[in-house]
């Protein structure tokens, strides 16, 4: 039997959807994750991600709060360019375009799911007790995500499971 050399991992990734959502997504295709500003988030994206790996697109700041989709990181990280535009809400004046703070993956659609997996529900699911979107005062906007819960999500929300989303 041969190891995987790469193996995908998975993640969650929290937008609120009025700014931008698993439609809008599906309507690009891909886009920028831009605008992270928590260097746990912003250290997962430089030294974690990888091209592949499978992302559970989160709706949060609404009520219901909720997992609505997939995405694939599809992009090595690369600087944020907001971090350098001053019209931007994200600009940074302390970072440099030759030491940027600020870093980013893209990501493109996969699939938007028939229904929201809603956080009263993975909160209820015993079997995500251990996730980190349920703990109480997590609110990292990237966040990685064991094997043994992405799949339970998947299943809560009717989706095909991961080894047929590539």
């Amino acid at each position: 039997m041969t190891k995987k050399s790469a193996k995908i991992r998975h993640w969650l990734m929290k937008s609120e959807p009025d700014v931008f959502s698993i439609d809008e997504l599906q309507r690009l295709g891909k886009t920028a994750w831009e605008g992270v500003r928590n260097y746990t988030a912003r250290n997962s994206m430089r030294d974690d991600m990888k091209i592949g790996d499978l992302v559970i697109f989160y709706h949060s700041s609404v009520e219901p709060a909720g997992a609505v989709g997939l995405a694939r990181v599809c992009s090595a990280p690369y600087p944020d360019p907001t971090q350098f535009d001053d019209k931007s809400e994200y600009f940074d004046p302390k970072s440099t375009r030759e030491a940027p703070r600020w870093i980013l993956v893209d990501v493109e659609f996969v699939e938007k799911w028939g229904r929201m997996v809603t956080l009263a529900e993975l909160k209820a699911d015993k079997a995500l007790k251990d996730m980190l979107v349920v703990q109480k005062g997590q609110r990292l906007s990237v966040q990685a995500v064991a094997d043994k819960h992405f799949e339970r999500v998947l299943k809560l929300a009717g989706a095909k499971p991961a080894e047929v989303q590539g």
